[in-house]
């Protein structure tokens, strides 16, 4: 059980150490430093231990958010410190030093939080908003924070920051109002974010199930399941940020499922279709691509300008003008059809139309959300003025996923003088775009197609072999992901033997999970999964020589390419899932939620 001490003199009235016991905390009194730093030491290392002032005034929510928030070594807010077991050390010399030579009169806690920061250890301090957190030094001072306690509903605050600071307009207004009360509801039963993410993964999962069975009731009933897990899905969320109950196996639930529930859907409506003699695989396989390389394009550009100095776009300076006007900051966010708006629209569509007008408007749709932000992002990164960092550099090298081929060449590279890498429009754009049009333009089995996967090898390395620090070096993921995923596409629609279409849209999910993966761990900070890993499923660029390599050997007899892509997309979906298993539910992965724009 965490351990709370609560400093100085006990004040009559006050309960404060029963709201500290309702947030779990084990409460030990300490009326002076000296004892506080006692009691301290007889708190074990490897638990969460606080620091309040006796004299505390505020809300329960401030002292939760003080207190409780998993994702912090320390957190802090005034008259409350909390640790974790990384930043117990930094505490413990403080609450030491203290004793000896208190630094400012200002409260107890306040002067540790100082203390713990000034030796090294980052302490949040939560944004309280109306919420009240005081240590007052009068009575009079103690009567206004009191009378401003009362004057702000904490319940109401609590629900109103469970919801996401940016939001799509169809969750905004359709989906929240009542989604917060659910996960209040969840809270007060006990349940966590984790079993409510999978509830509404097996929810999707049964959707995709009644949409595989090609029926009118089928479709109707897929619908409505669809718009309920995705109801689940914005609980999850909202129940971990009401109840702060974020956690390591919560973030890598949270970073793939949604992935995984649209595009199991996907294939449920490709079974479905051809239940009804409709073959749409090449559709679902062509609406993956488009969503995954879009997605790849806003981590990429997120991650490139992560961590810059300044930016002077003229572009970013309208978009933020932009958005100083309400009713366009809805319209932006709607004409990019995040997965709320995308979800309303595949559950509507599918109870009256077919799967293959969903996946028509879905390619349109999205196709043109992706056009309006890359186009956005190209604009502000050739306007901009901001220095790209060594760090964005290595992010935008590990999402480019290079193999053990391109690493060779790159490595080869390096070594010449004066080497300059080549501009990616060049390199990357240049040789992948060959490379689809001689997969699409000759027959399946011809050797061109092999020609022109080994001078994207060749290319996908170079464009690697110096740090990616250009303007537009961020946009190299995404076009490595179209190029392979796009070429698998290709080549299994023109194999044209049953099973092609749906092993390629197996291996493009084995692949995608890998690609999202590696976003998230990114995200967290602790950087790219392991170089063993990307070199034993290859790399795009070795992934993209072998399935040109076996579309041609494999002429004669085309019946056993599928064979080959499903064994390939069990290779890589077994490899990249032991190991993100392993990580994300090891110590060291990080409890990361995502804050930022809807999916």
């Amino acid at each position: 059980m965490p351990t709370v001490i609560l400093t100085g003199l006990p004040v009559p009235g006050s309960t404060l150490a029963g709201e500290l016991r309702s947030l779990g905390f084990e409460v030990r009194p300490a009326a002076t430093p000296s004892e506080a730093a006692a009691a301290l030491a007889l708190v074990p290392a490897d638990q969460r231990v606080a620091v309040v002032d006796g004299e505390f005034v505020g809300h329960v929510h401030a002292l939760r958010l003080a207190l409780t928030d998993p994702r912090f070594d320390a957190c802090a807010v005034t008259g409350a410190l909390a640790v974790q077991p990384g930043a117990r050390a930094s505490l413990d010399r403080a609450a030491a030093n203290d004793v000896y030579a208190p630094v400012g009169d200002g409260p107890y806690p306040d002067r540790l939080a100082a203390a713990v920061e000034a030796a090294g250890a980052p302490v949040h301090r939560p944004e309280l908003g109306t919420l009240v957190a005081a240590v007052p030094a009068t009575t009079a001072e103690r009567a206004t924070a009191t009378a401003a306690v009362a004057a702000v509903d904490d319940e109401a605050v609590r629900l109103r920051t469970a919801v996401k600071s940016r939001d799509g307009f169809f969750t905004t207004f359709f989906i929240s109002p009542y989604s917060r009360y659910i996960a209040r509801w969840c809270a007060r039963r006990g349940l966590t974010p984790n079993q409510v993410t999978t509830a509404s993964l097996i929810t999707a999962l049964i959707a995709a199930g009644c949409a595989a069975t090609g029926d009118r009731w089928g479709y109707v009933a897929s619908g409505v399941l669809l718009l309920l897990s995705f109801v689940l899905d914005c609980t999850d969320g909202q129940l971990a940020r009401y109840s702060l109950q974020y956690s390591t196996m919560g973030a890598w639930l949270d970073a793939t499922f949604d992935r995984a529930k649209e595009y199991s859907f996907y294939a449920g409506l490709a079974l479905g279709a051809a239940r009804n003699g409709d073959d749409v695989w090449a559709l679902a396989l062509g609406a993956m691509i488009l969503m995954t390389c879009r997605h790849v394009v806003d981590f990429a550009f997120n991650e490139a300008n992560h961590d810059a100095t300044a930016n002077t776009s003229p572009t970013a300076a309208l978009s933020d003008k932009l958005d100083s006007v309400g009713w366009t900051v809805w319209v932006r966010r709607m004409i990019i059809l995040p997965i709320g708006e995308r979800w309303a629209m595949i559950a509507v569509l599918i109870a009256f139309t077919t799967p293959r007008i969903v996946f028509y408007a879905l390619l349109v749709g999205c196709a043109f959300g992706a056009l309006y932000t890359t186009a956005g992002r190209v604009l502000r990164s050739l306007t901009r003025k901001a220095k790209r960092t060594d760090r964005a550099a290595r992010a935008l090298e590990d999402l480019t996923d290079t193999g053990p081929l391109g690493e060779l060449i790159a490595r080869g590279l390096r070594r010449l003088p004066h080497y300059t890498a080549p501009a990616f429009m060049v390199s990357g754009v240049g040789s992948a775009v060959m490379l689809l049009v001689a997969a699409r333009e000759t027959s399946f089995g011809s050797h061109v197609p092999i020609l022109f996967a080994g001078l994207y090898v060749l290319t996908a390395g170079a464009a690697v072999a110096m740090p990616l620090k250009a303007p537009l070096d961020w946009l190299l993921p995404p076009v490595f992901r179209a190029a392979e995923y796009t070429t698998v596409l290709i080549l299994a629609a023109k194999a044209d033997v049953p099973g092609a279409l749906p092993a390629a849209f197996g291996l493009v999910a084995a692949v995608a999970y890998h690609h999202y993966d590696t976003v998230y761990r990114i995200r967290g900070g602790t950087g790219a999964p392991p170089h063993w890993l990307v070199r034993t499923i290859g790399g795009h660029e070795g992934r993209v020589l072998l399935i040109t390599v076996l579309a041609s050997v494999l002429a004669s007899r085309a019946v056993d390419f599928p064979v080959a892509l499903t064994a390939l997309a069990v290779f890589v979906a077994l490899v990249v899932l032991v190991e993100s298993i392993r990580f994300w539910v090891s110590s060291g992965a990080p409890a990361v939620h995502d804050e930022g724009e809807p999916a």
